[in-house]
């Protein structure tokens, strides 16, 4: 009996291992701003992790809020882009692989009350602006605006050694039909070299 209970504990603490490896704290930031803070955790190993934003201050709803995210996060700013005195978070995402793929979170704190979704567009691999892009963001809020660069590969480059320039974009934060999105605005290019 004492074998069996041995046994039992033994396979209960292997499968606590297995659990706190699973949800291993890989990000752990909190900001505040305006009054409302934001706790950014992500858990998880390799390319697919879960992200939790437990939001405190907001007067009706702070529901914590998960997600599964590609990649890593690699920055989170808080800001009040739309200069309503209510902040937004702005989580930044590198996905796993050579393309390191840049990609944005991020949630509106809706007149200090609920929070709701703020849509990032994708880069459409037809336009200009994604003309000769491979990864590698980084991202950051300037002047009211989010500012996303890159650098810009040309037809023969390999993944490791662009050899065109950067690229920034900016967003503007702005309301649409029936939530808040970054929208384009302008396009900005660095030649290599200058």
């Amino acid at each position: 009996m004492l074998l069996k209970q041995i046994r039992n504990i033994s396979f209960l603490l292997s499968l606590m291992g297995v659990l706190l490896y699973a949800n291993k704290l890989s990000f752990d930031k909190t900001l505040s701003s305006q009054g409302i803070s934001f706790h950014i955790i992500t858990t998880g190993e390799g390319s697919l992790r879960q992200l939790s934003i437990t939001p405190s201050g907001l007067e009706i709803d702070n529901t914590v809020i998960h997600q599964e995210i590609d990649g890593v996060v690699t920055g989170v700013e808080v800001a009040d882009l739309n200069v309503d005195a209510s902040p937004e978070i702005y989580i930044y995402t590198t996905s796993a692989g050579s393309g390191a793929y840049g990609n944005v979170i991020a949630y509106s704190a809706n007149h200090k009350k609920t929070l709701s979704i703020i849509s990032f567009p994708e880069l459409d691999v037809a336009s200009k602006e994604a003309k000769g892009y491979m990864g590698h963001d980084s991202f950051g809020i300037v002047d009211n605006a989010l500012v996303r660069h890159f650098p810009i590969y040309k037809k023969n480059d390999s993944n490791v050694k662009p050899t065109g320039g950067t690229r920034q974009l900016t967003y503007k934060l702005q309301m649409g039909e029936a939530s808040w999105q970054l929208k384009l605005e302008k396009i900005f290019e660095l030649e290599k070299g200058l």
